[in-house]
């Protein structure tokens, strides 16, 4: 998951590669919702495969009391 301090708005994405995927979302490459802000990489998460990696994503997508408490936990260790 990857956030934008300026927009105050969280991304969640799959990838294998992820130091390439958040450089391409800060260069105005990644997914157009990502595009026009500075991003930081504030939660990740290892799958043993691709199918468990992208349930995850889903699941986290559609849960936004989850995301919030992500983001809170990170907003708060960085303070």
């Amino acid at each position: 998951m990857i956030y934008s301090k300026q927009r105050n708005a969280t991304y969640v994405g799959y990838t294998v590669n992820i130091l390439k995927r958040l450089n391409a979302h800060n260069i105005n490459k990644g997914a157009k919702f990502t595009r026009g802000s500075n991003w930081e990489l504030i939660y990740s998460k290892k799958f043993k495969n691709k199918i468990f990696a992208m349930r995850y994503e889903y699941k986290l997508k559609k849960n936004r009391n989850l995301r919030k408490k992500i983001l809170n936990k990170h907003l708060l260790s960085n303070n």
